[in-house]
């Protein structure tokens, strides 16, 4: 991880097949925070980042018949849209994910420089750019190329975690997508991770082991935040 400068809130991603925990391991890191005394701000990448969202959102349930909705094990959800393949949509896709990883920089920015807001010391982020830049195809050359040029200009993440999950418990906890597509997006994350060398893999486990790890690479995120600070104040007394 990076230094960041002193004040700057630090950044952290969770990313993941659907179904991986990624809402529970956020809620545990944002305890884990608070309980250090550091204030917190979550976004949600669909939500806060991506662009055109109703009109994508429209043109897959219009085109593709993809159900609305999120699955839950008592009420399954077909989804069709990341999972759908052609050449016109992956020269869609990376239209699209390059429009999303320019908003991106300037939402981090906006964030960071918010006046007048309460001081934040922590941005967290539910899903990221990588969760887009996974549903490309990384054997193509041309894809990633591209990934390598995206990443070299969005803000990275002090912490970019990656949840693993297996995808048959996944597909039961969220199921929208089958069970074959979610091992296909599973190898894909391997990939991405492999090639950007930036992510910070959780692997498959109990969920008790999970959070133990999120929180342990959460006291890593602290010490930075504190030394920073730290650093900071020995400046200023100095001056």
């Amino acid at each position: 991880m990076e230094c960041r400068e002193p004040g700057r809130p630090l950044l952290v991603s969770f990313s993941g097949v659907d179904g991986s925990g990624k809402s529970t391991q956020i809620e545990t890191l944002v305890a884990a925070l608070h309980g250090h005394g550091l204030k917190t701000r979550k976004l949600a990448f669909w939500d806060d980042v991506v662009v055109g969202v109703r009109y994508r959102e429209g043109f897959v349930h219009q085109v593709y018949k993809s159900e609305r909705g999120i699955g839950t094990p008592g009420k399954p959800v077909n989804r069709r849209d990341k999972n759908m393949r052609g050449w016109h949509l992956t020269l869609a896709r990376h239209f699209l994910y390059l429009l999303d990883a320019l908003h991106l920089c300037r939402v981090v920015a906006r964030e960071r420089r918010r006046e007048g807001a309460v001081p934040v010391d922590v941005m967290v982020f539910d899903r990221y750019i990588y969760d887009e830049l996974a549903n490309l195809n990384l054997e193509n050359p041309l894809s990633r190329l591209f990934v390598r040029f995206v990443h070299r200009f969005i803000p990275r993440p002090d912490i970019a975690y990656l949840l693993d999950a297996d995808p048959a418990a996944a597909r039961a906890r969220k199921p929208e997508y089958p069970v074959d597509f979610t091992v296909q997006c599973r190898q894909a994350y391997f990939d991405l991770a492999a090639q950007l060398r930036t992510m910070t893999v959780i692997p498959a486990m109990p969920l008790p082991d999970t959070e133990q790890a999120v929180v342990a690479a959460a006291e890593e995120l602290i010490s930075l935040k504190q030394s920073s600070s730290d650093r900071a104040s020995r400046r200023l007394s100095a001056a």
